[in-house]
Parts: structure tokens; C-alpha cells; sequence
């Protein structure tokens, strides 16, 4: 099974613009991240999905690969599709440019879901117990059947907690995905879903064309750098361990 990781890369962002550029202790967020995914070791090849000039110039200066894409996309995943019509590959494994704490255990668990030739994609799910969290829709919420397919995302508290018979528990979606290329391809020819239009996530567009996400449990995630506060928290977690 060849596999390659493809990391979208966004100079705009929303929340934090230019992060990836960003310096988090000598290296920018996107060099960071691009190390922690080759150094699993995991990869046949690990290309980094540009949409900008200026994201390409700095990978070449690090000895990293990456292409631009051509043209505009609503999210990450669309971009990589554009980059992916021209690599062969049996799976490909969506990462996000801001992730410079990815561990190499959780993208053994999305790798090793296809070796169930039934799984179309493949992503991670984290415990959480924190109210504070479940209530936050910022925290993506998933739940899932017995066979550990979602059944729906949202960033609505879900499950509702009708009563108290239960402890408050739920599970965080983590973006990390893994798809059969011919499935990302035929995903990215999709329109927009109603649901994701909704809440903003473009999962629900899988669940509503019939396209099944399995999904594996993590019990640790590294920090994801959305906003300045998350960089801070990422500075101190390298200062306290010296690096």
C-alpha cells in the first residue's frame, strides 16, 4: 500500500494570518510540521499543498517538496484533491500545515485502519470530560455506531445528556484524515452539503453523500496552533523542554 501525506498550507488564515510563517523557536510552524510528518517515517513521500508563492519559497529553503495550487478552495481538503489527481497513491493522508506536534502514533492508528479494504476514510477521535469543552463549539464533537463509523460531527454538545444517569462524556474529532485516493477525488467533485454549509464542516458533506469515516481513539493530542494564544502555548511547551 503506498501512502503519501499531503499537508495543505494556507497563508491567509482567518484567526492568525501568515502562522505558518510564524516562528515557534527557530523554525516556522510549517517547517515544524513538515519535520514531525517525514521523521515518522511512515511515508512514502510528503509533499506540502501550497497556496501561496511565499509557502513554496520558504519549503524549497528548508529542502522540503511542495507544489501550488492553481486554483481557490473552501478547505484543506479540496486543495490537496488538486495536488493528488496527478500522485500515485493507494491512500493519502490529509494533514494540516499547523499541526507541529503530530505524533507518529495517531498516524499509525489512521494508516492501520486501511487495512480493512472497506474503509473509504479514516480519522481520529480524543476522549474529553471537561463541560467546558463538550459546551465549546469550537471543539468539534463526533459520535459513532458500534462498528466505530461516525454517525454525525457537529459542534453542537453531542450526544444531549437528557438526564444525569450518565456521566458527561463525549469525543473531540481530530482533523487528521486518511481517504482511498479515488474517494478524494470523487469528494472534492462534490458541492457544498446543506449540512456543512450549516456548521461549517466539511465532514458532514462525506456523511451526507453516503461516504463513510471510521474512526480510531487517541488518548493525547499536541498542541494545533489556530490563534496567537495556541503559538504562546507552544513557545512555552518547547522552552520547558529546552528546545
Amino acid at each position: 500500500m503506498k501512502v503519501i501525506a499531503l499537508i495543505p498550507a494556507r497563508f491567509a488564515a482567518t484567526r492568525f494570518p501568515g502562522k505558518l510563517m510564524k516562528v515557534l523557536n527557530g523554525k516556522t510552524i510549517l517547517q515544524r510540521t513538515y519535520e514531525a510528518v517525514t521523521q515518522t517515517n511512515l511515508f512514502d513521500e510528503v509533499i506540502v499543498v501550497c497556496d501561496d508563492q511565499r509557502l513554496i519559497d520558504h519549503m524549497h529553503v528548508i529542502g522540503g517538496k511542495a507544489v501550488l495550487s492553481v486554483n481557490e478552495h473552501e478547505s484543506g481538503t479540496d486543495r490537496i484533491a488538486e495536488a493528488a489527481i496527478d500522485i500515485e497513491a493507494d491512500v493519502i493522508i490529509n494533514i494540516q500545515g499547523d499541526e507541529p506536534f503530530i505524533s507518529t502514533e495517531s498516524l499509525v492508528k489512521v494508516i492501520d485502519l486501511f487495512q480493512d479494504e472497506t474503509v473509504q476514510v479514516a480519522s481520529l477521535m480524543l476522549p474529553i470530560a471537561e463541560e467546558e469543552k463538550i459546551n465549546n463549539p469550537n471543539c468539534v464533537k463526533v459520535v459513532v455506531d458500534k462498528k466505530m463509523r461516525a454517525l454525525y460531527f457537529s459542534r453542537s454538545p453531542i450526544p444531549y445528556f437528557r438526564d444525569d444517569s450518565y456521566p458527561k462524556s463525549a469525543y473531540q474529532h481530530i482533523g487528521v484524515y486518511g481517504f482511498r485516493k479515488d474517494v478524494l477525488l470523487a469528494f472534492s467533485k462534490l458541492p457544498v452539503s446543506d449540512l456543512e454549509r450549516i456548521e461549517k464542516l466539511e465532514n458532514l458533506r462525506m456523511l451526507e453523500n453516503g461516504i463513510s469515516v471510521h474512526l480510531a481513539v487517541i488518548d493525547h493530542v499536541g498542541i494545533s496552533i489556530d490563534t496567537e494564544e495556541d503559538f504562546l502555548k507552544a513557545k512555552a511547551y518547547l522552552d520547558a523542554k529546552g528546545e
